[in-house]
């Protein structure tokens, strides 16, 4: 297979003073991370508008509290088709019908991704996630009602939105080493909670003119952004004359090992099918599944984006017919205290990643932070409506613990993974490993909020323990990986200790 060609980013050629050597890796790693936070955040931000109009599109819901918050409504009227007795089932089947074609999308467009280029094929997945979530927008201003366009809309969203995680984490990886990486990406991650604050905030504040501008908004940032990577993203050092980073460091590495090294490395490549270095430029989808820990994380984040995607899709619905301290709030009101959960996900994010940094695991951090996520839960379910006070303190609490491991498996694991040593750190099969990981992951975020949409009828009780199920079996799928880092840690202890004794 012959490699792809990339191509220069238009605004390097108006403006001459943005390539080297008048700009330095340095300056390029911080603005390629700008440009690639600012392209996911507005990707989450189109995702948010389905999670803040669900209580203004679904069922009629009586509010049987005595005190109801100005701005608010004792009976919330609906949207046909979601205004129904089965309305929250048809909510959680739109929200099926995007992740699903999501999920299904993301394993096309890694392999895809790593074949052509990705400033590309990242803006053609922006725009055409925009144009979708305004045509669902359009859905109020023609008077829509029919359940088969807005399914139909969600699945071609989410083809588009699946486009850009695979790309976005490829390129990042194109430019950093493994080096706090943890970190990085802890920050960098946090992209994912800013994203949802700003389409929260965002489709809240225009919510009172009308559902519909809930969905334009939204999509019009999102191809603004697209707009500025196609003028600026530069997709790896390469492409503009710069070494990758720790290229010197991993051939010092391969010609200390010697020979026997290259023997290993060439037999471990020959079982993954890798015979020849085409083949490890484009890893086939097969072989990256059999990547040593691939398929563990990839389960793991099954349940851990279960959750996640739950709270993200259902919180504000949530909040919004459960009263808070006596008193039911508004639809926008609901909508932006939601952000509070992703506000501590922004710290959660971070604080994994620093610490699986620290202590050079990633497994051990992640089961840390899912079983602290438990009673977290319980907590807030069962305390979260007596003061506003408890509420956020509890919400961000969770939104810390929740999304904590999920941000470290879909970042800094999935860089470690697609750029290990055994296929000698090309990160040209990082957008394929991503793709797996984090399309297992969406197919877990589709079922989440289908099956909330149901549970949701029986009470939120039978959410939340689903939820605290899912969590417990993510754990259980980094148990063995937990136990060779634990055991890893423990010998290069020993190591130390023998190398420093006196002979």
């Amino acid at each position: 297979m012959q490699s792809k060609t990339p191509s220069l980013p238009p605004a390097l050629t108006l403006f001459p003073f943005l390539k080297p050597p008048a700009r330095t890796l340095i300056f390029y790693q911080i603005f390629v991370l700008v440009i690639t936070f600012l392209a996911y955040a507005s990707f989450h931000a189109s995702r948010k508008p389905p999670s803040i109009v669900k209580s203004v599109l679904g069922p009629t819901v009586e509010l049987n509290s005595s005190i109801i918050q100005p701005n608010s409504s004792s009976m919330d009227t609906g949207w046909p088709p979601f205004n129904g007795p089965e309305g929250t089932h048809r909510l959680g089947e739109i929200d099926l019908a995007f992740l699903l074609a999501y999920s299904i999308g993301m394993y096309f467009a890694g392999h895809v991704g790593d074949r052509i280029d990705l400033r590309l094929f990242l803006v053609f997945g922006m725009v055409g996630s925009g144009l979708f979530t305004i045509i669902f927008g359009l859905g109020y201003w023609f008077d829509i009602h029919s359940l088969g366009f807005f399914v139909g809309v969600q699945i071609l969203c989410g083809l588009f939105q699946s486009i850009g995680w695979p790309c976005v984490v490829a390129v990042v990886g194109n430019w950093f080493g493994k080096a706090k990486r943890g970190l990085i990406m802890g920050f960098w991650n946090s992209h994912t909670s800013v994203g949802n604050i700003i389409g929260s905030v965002v489709a809240s504040g225009v919510l009172e003119f009308g559902w519909g501008w809930s969905f334009a908004v939204p999509g019009i940032l999102v191809i603004l952004v697209g707009i500025l990577v196609f003028l600026f993203l530069v997709v790896s050092p390469e492409d503009i004359g710069f070494e990758l980073p720790g290229m010197e460091i991993e051939m010092a590495v391969e010609m200390e090992g010697g020979e026997t090294l290259e023997r290993a490395e060439s037999e471990q490549a020959k079982l993954l099918g890798m015979e020849n270095s085409e083949s490890v430029a484009a890893i086939g989808f097969l072989a990256a599944w059999r990547l040593p820990g691939v398929a563990p994380f990839a389960f793991c984040l099954f349940f851990s984006k279960l959750v996640a995607y739950t709270f993200l899709y259902w919180l504000p619905f949530y909040i919004r017919h459960t009263a808070v301290a006596g008193v039911h709030l508004s639809d926008k009101t609901a909508g932006i205290l939601s952000t509070i959960f992703d506000i501590g996900g922004v710290f959660g994010g971070i604080s994994a990643g620093y610490i699986s940094d620290v202590i050079e695991a990633r497994a051990v951090t992640s089961i840390v932070f899912l079983l602290l996520s438990i009673p977290a839960l319980i907590l807030y379910r069962v305390y979260g409506s007596l003061s506003m006070t408890m509420n956020i303190t509890l919400m961000m609490l969770s939104g810390l613990l929740v999304n904590g491991p999920y941000a470290l498996i879909t970042t800094a694991v999935a860089a470690d993974l697609g750029t290990q040593d055994l296929i000698r750190g090309n990160s040209r099969a990082l957008a394929t490993v991503t793709a797996i990981i984090d399309g297992t992951g969406s197919v877990g975020a589709a079922v989440g909020p289908l099956l909330a949409g149901y549970f949701s009828t029986r009470g939120w009780n039978s959410v939340f323990l689903m939820l605290i199920v899912s969590i417990f079996f993510a754990s259980l799928f980094l148990i063995r990986v937990a136990k060779t880092e634990i055991k890893r840690k423990l010998n290069e202890g020993k190591w130390v200790a023998n190398s420093t004794t006196p002979q």
